[in-house]
C-alpha cells in the first residue's frame, strides 16, 4: 500500500512538472522563454498573435493614431494569404515575431514537425516583409520536446506573456478591464489580430479594448514598447 502511494505520488509529481514545462508561462525547461520585460521601468509591450488578417489594418490605424509600437506574432500561412498586410505591419515600424506556419498545438509532435512549422513561417515572413524574426510565440502557449533545438537553429527567443486578454472570447469591456487591472512595469500583454488561420476574423472586441485602454495607461505614466525594447533594461 505504501509503495503504491509513493508510486502514485511520483507519477503525480512528474505530471505536474511536465505540465509546467509545457504550459507554464515562466518555464524555460523545453526552450528559452521570457514572459515579462524590465520591471524597473513603466513600460508595457502590446503583442498581437495569429495575424496578419484582413482585420489587421483596422488595428494598425488605432495604433498609429495612438502613437504606439507593438509586436505582431505572425503565422506563415496568414502571411502568404495577406502579404500586403504583413508588409504594412513592418512598414509601420512594428516588430514581427514567428507564430508557426499553421498555428498547431506543438505537443505530441515530432522535433521535425516542430522545426518545419517554425522554419516555414520564418521564411515566409522574411521573403514577404524583409524581416527575419528574432522572437517566437508558441500557439496556445504550448511548448514541447524539440522546440529548444528549433529555436536555436533559427535564432529565436520564446516569448510568453504577463497578461493574456482572452480577446477571442470576451467582450471589449472585460478585456480592457483585465489589461488595466494587470498592467505593471515590464508587462507583456497578449492579444490577437487574427483567429488562428481564419479568413476575415471578427476582432472588434480587441479593437475596442485596445482603443479604450491605451489612453488610460498613458495617463498612468506607462509608455509602450516592442518586446525587444522592453526586454532591455536602460543603463
Amino acid at each position: 500500500m505504501l509503495m503504491g502511494a509513493a508510486a502514485a505520488a511520483g507519477v503525480a509529481a512528474a505530471a505536474g512538472t511536465m505540465g509546467y514545462a509545457v504550459r507554464g508561462r515562466s518555464s524555460s525547461l523545453l526552450a528559452p522563454s521570457v514572459y515579462h520585460g524590465d520591471r524597473s521601468r513603466a513600460a508595457i509591450a502590446l503583442t498581437f498573435d495569429d495575424g496578419p488578417s484582413e482585420s489587421t489594418p483596422a488595428l494598425l490605424e488605432i495604433l498609429a493614431r495612438q502613437g504606439v509600437q507593438a509586436t505582431f506574432f505572425m503565422c506563415g500561412k496568414n502571411v502568404r494569404r495577406c502579404p500586403s498586410i504583413a508588409r504594412a505591419v513592418a512598414g509601420a515600424g512594428h516588430e514581427i515575431g514567428n507564430h508557426t506556419d499553421s498555428h498547431p498545438r506543438l505537443d505530441f509532435h515530432s522535433p521535425e514537425f516542430i522545426y518545419g512549422e517554425l522554419a516555414l513561417a520564418q521564411e515566409s515572413i522574411r521573403q514577404t516583409t524583409g524581416v527575419a524574426p528574432r522572437l517566437f510565440r508558441a500557439p496556445y502557449g504550448v511548448r514541447w520536446v524539440g522546440l529548444r533545438g528549433a529555436q536555436q537553429r533559427l535564432n529565436l527567443m520564446g516569448v510568453m506573456w504577463t497578461v493574456i486578454g482572452r480577446d477571442w472570447r470576451w467582450p471589449a469591456p472585460r478585456i480592457s478591464s483585465l489589461i488595466l487591472r494587470r498592467a505593471a512595469n515590464g508587462a507583456i500583454v497578449c492579444l490577437h489580430d487574427g483567429r488562428t488561420v481564419e479568413r476575415a476574423p471578427d476582432i472588434r472586441a480587441t479593437l475596442e479594448a485596445v482603443d479604450y485602454a491605451i489612453p488610460i495607461l498613458k495617463e498612468r505614466g506607462f509608455q509602450f514598447e516592442t518586446v525587444s525594447q522592453i526586454l532591455c533594461p536602460t543603463s
